[in-house]
C-alpha cells in the first residue's frame, strides 16, 4: 500500500500540477490530498469525458495534467480520448480505478468493465500499467509513464486496484457561491444572421491576444475559411467538449478565451456549464451559435427551441447571459463581454445553413494544437 502524499509529491516533482476528474472510492485518498494541497489545482468535473477535455485545454495552456476516474466512467472518456487527444496528440496522465477486478467481490454493474479495463485502454492506444502498491516503486513508475507519453504524445493510464493507496484526510477550501449574473434579451425579431456572418463579427472584434476554440463540424470549417490564425483551434471531433476545453485553457492563461459552440454540442454536455460557473474564469466567453439543427449531418432538428441557454448559464453561475438574433445585438453583447469579467454566455440565435462551398482546415490537428499552445504561451 502506498501513501497518497508519496504519489502526489512524486507527481509534483515531475511538473504535474493540474488535476481534474470524477471521484471513485478507490481514488479518495489521491483526490483528498490533491484538493488539500494548495500548490495543485483540482477541478471536479461533471463527467469523465468533460474531465479529459478540461485537461486537454489546460495542456494547451502549458500545464502537465492528470485525469482521475472510475473505470465505470471510462466509457465516458472514449470519445475525447479517441477524437480529441488522439488526433491532436495531447497527452495526459490518468488514474483509472479497477472496480470489478476479477476474483474480488464487487457490485454487478462493475463486472464487465472490470474484466475488460486493461484491454479497453490499450485498444484505444492509451498506454497503461498497474499502479504499484509500494512507495519505493512510485518514482520509477511515473518516469516510465512520462517516457511513454513523450514518445507517443498520447495519454497514459495507471490502473488503480482496491487498497493500493492508504486513506488520507481532506482539507477542502470553502466554496463560495458566485453572485447572480445579469440577463439581457437583445432579440429584435426579423431575419436571423448566418453562422458565417456571426463568425466574421467574432474575428473582427476579438482582440489579437484572444484564443478562439471552435466546436466540431461546420463551425470550425467556416472559421478556417474566414481566416486561419495561430489563435484559432478547430475541434475536429469530441462533440460537446469545446466548452470544457475552453475552461481548461481559461483557468491557466490570462488571455481571453472565446468558445464557439453549437446548440447540439452544448446540449450534449450541458453539465459543463455548471463546472464553468463554479470555476468562474473571468476571461471566458462562451458563444452558443444556435441554428436549431444538426447542420453538419443533414439538418435534423435539435431541441434548442425550448432551451433558454442564457438563463441556464446564469443558474450555473455565469456572470452574464445574453440572447441575440441579429448581428448588431451580437456585436454589442460580445463587446460587453470583452470589457467585463466573465464567464459570459451569448446565446446567438442564427439561421440554419452554411456556405455552399465549404472547405476543411488544411492544417493538421497536431500542428493546430501546438501552434495554439505556443500562442497562449507567447
Amino acid at each position: 500500500m502506498i501513501q497518497a502524499d508519496t504519489l502526489l509529491s512524486a507527481a509534483k516533482e515531475r511538473g504535474f500540477d493540474f488535476f481534474t476528474g470524477v471521484p471513485c472510492s478507490f481514488l479518495t485518498p489521491i483526490i483528498n490530498r490533491t484538493i488539500s494541497d494548495r500548490e495543485t489545482s483540482y477541478v471536479g468535473a461533471a463527467s469523465e469525458g468533460e474531465a479529459v477535455a478540461i485537461a486537454s485545454g489546460a495542456w494547451l495552456a502549458g500545464k502537465k495534467t492528470v485525469v482521475m476516474c472510475q473505470n465505470s466512467g471510462l466509457g465516458n472518456t472514449i470519445n475525447p480520448l479517441t477524437s480529441l487527444n488522439h488526433p491532436f496528440r495531447i497527452p495526459t496522465l490518468m488514474f483509472v480505478t479497477w472496480r470489478g477486478q476479477p476474483g474480488l467481490k464487487d457490485e454487478p454493474q462493475h463486472e464487465l468493465m472490470g474484466e475488460i479495463t486493461d484491454t479497453l485502454i490499450r485498444d484505444i492506444r492509451v498506454g497503461c500499467s498497474h499502479l504499484p502498491d509500494n512507495d519505493a516503486d512510485v518514482a520509477a513508475a511515473l518516469d516510465a509513464a512520462e517516457a511513454d507519453m513523450a514518445q507517443s504524445e498520447l495519454p497514459y493510464a495507471f490502473i488503480v486496484a482496491k487498497g493500493t493507496v492508504a486513506d488520507a484526510d481532506l482539507d477542502q477550501p470553502e466554496q463560495k457561491l458566485p453572485p447572480i449574473g445579469d440577463y439581457s434579451d437583445r432579440q429584435q425579431g426579423g431575419s436571423r444572421p448566418t453562422r458565417y456572418d456571426t463568425l466574421v463579427r467574432v474575428v473582427e472584434q476579438a482582440p489579437q491576444n484572444a484564443g478562439l476554440i471552435a466546436t466540431t463540424g461546420k463551425c470550425g470549417r467556416e472559421l478556417f475559411t474566414i481566416d486561419d490564425r495561430d489563435q484559432h483551434l478547430y475541434q475536429v471531433g469530441s462533440m460537446g467538449c469545446a466548452s470544457s476545453m475552453g475552461l481548461g485553457a481559461a483557468l491557466n492563461t490570462n488571455k481571453p478565451i472565446v468558445v464557439l459552440d453549437g446548440d447540439g454540442a452544448a446540449l450534449m454536455k450541458m453539465g459543463t456549464m455548471a463546472t464553468v460557473g463554479a470555476q468562474s474564469p473571468k476571461n471566458l466567453i462562451h458563444v452558443i451559435l444556435d441554428n436549431g439543427v444538426h447542420d453538419s449531418t443533414g439538418g435534423q432538428a435539435t431541441v434548442s427551441s425550448i432551451v433558454d441557454f442564457a438563463r441556464v448559464a446564469l443558474a450555473c453561475g455565469y456572470r452574464s447571459g445574453n440572447v441575440t438574433d441579429n448581428l448588431e445585438s451580437f456585436s454589442e453583447a460580445f463587446g460587453d463581454a470583452l470589457r467585463n469579467d466573465g464567464p459570459h454566455l451569448i446565446h446567438a440565435r442564427i439561421a440554419p445553413g452554411s456556405l455552399d462551398v465549404l472547405g476543411r482546415p488544411t492544417v493538421k490537428p497536431p500542428e493546430v494544437a501546438r501552434r495554439f499552445k505556443q500562442f497562449l504561451a507567447s
